[in-house]
């Protein structure tokens, strides 16, 4: 049994990642992901587990989450109509063929890569964040035919290298060629759905070293975050959408991008030993 002096701080520190995550989701729409797998690094690493591979379990852990926050937002959304059924269907193939492969390779990948490929892909989605704008198109309709079958694999296989869902590459996407942003955001919630499942079977056949490991870890998947994340974000997030409805979303998307931005170079230092 491990010791009250590891679990406690842990607990407290899990607890706070996943209330900030389940606030930001319901505030932004924002995945959980993209907060909790470097709150999750820098937890493990605090308390003293780190290795090679304990970005497997920061990635598997988040992706755990992502299950229930997926399916519950895309139950909500399917209630008002708004899931566009014939996108999620025609990408669903090859996105959970992407997420499949990705456990594979995530598997076998040092932490300090997987770190550096967070690092980089978070960058190029605070900046999207931060100065995308809704007018850009790159098409009027949702790529089909060859041009589909290599972006679906390639979301699948990007989000779980990063332990994120759908959003973050989903919703970018399906605006670029015109889809309408609520649209967007209650499809890529499917997308978070058949990305995270798949990836998630696949890590708990990952092995970890003990000594490398927090306490109560399956495979890759750490049972206590999962529990202790999911009931915080499940309190929070109606906080956040709340808190959208007073406060201004464009100037908050902004200052979360940048806060994006940090947290992503800061792995990136990690990752370079700085």
């Amino acid at each position: 049994m491990p010791e009250l002096s590891i679990l406690m701080p842990m607990v407290a520190m899990i607890l706070i990642a996943g209330a900030f995550a389940g606030v930001m989701a319901g505030l932004l729409g924002v995945g959980g992901g993209i907060i909790l797998v470097p709150a999750y690094f820098y937890i493990f690493s605090s308390l003293g587990y780190g290795g090679d591979q304990i970005m497997q379990i920061c990635l598997a852990t988040s992706l755990a989450t992502i299950i229930v926050s997926s399916l519950r937002s895309v139950t909500s959304h399917h209630k008002k109509g708004a899931v566009q059924w014939e996108i999620l269907r025609g990408f669903a193939p090859g996105i959970v063929l992407g997420a499949a492969i990705s456990v594979l390779v995530a598997a076998s990948l040092q932490s300090v890569v997987l770190q550096f490929i967070f690092g980089v892909l978070g960058i190029i989605i605070g900046l999207y964040m931060a100065l995308g704008r809704d007018s850009w198109r790159l098409g009027n309709e949702m790529p089909a035919g060859f041009r589909r079958a290599i972006i679906a694999p390639i979301i699948g296989f990007l989000s779980v290298l990063m332990g994120i869902g759908g959003g973050s590459f989903g919703v970018p996407l399906m605006s670029l060629h015109g889809v309408p942003i609520r649209r967007a955001v209650a499809t890529a919630a499917g997308f978070g759905v058949l990305i995270a499942v798949p990836s998630v079977l696949g890590f708990l056949f990952v092995e970890i070293p003990q000594s490398s490991r927090p306490p109560f870890t399956i495979g890759a998947v750490n049972i206590p975050a999962l529990v202790l994340t999911i009931s915080m974000t499940l309190i929070t997030a109606p906080f956040g959408v709340k808190l959208a409805h007073v406060m201004n979303p464009k100037l908050l998307k902004r200052v979360f991008a940048a806060f994006l931005v940090l947290v992503a170079l800061n792995m990136l230092r990690t990752a370079f030993g700085f």
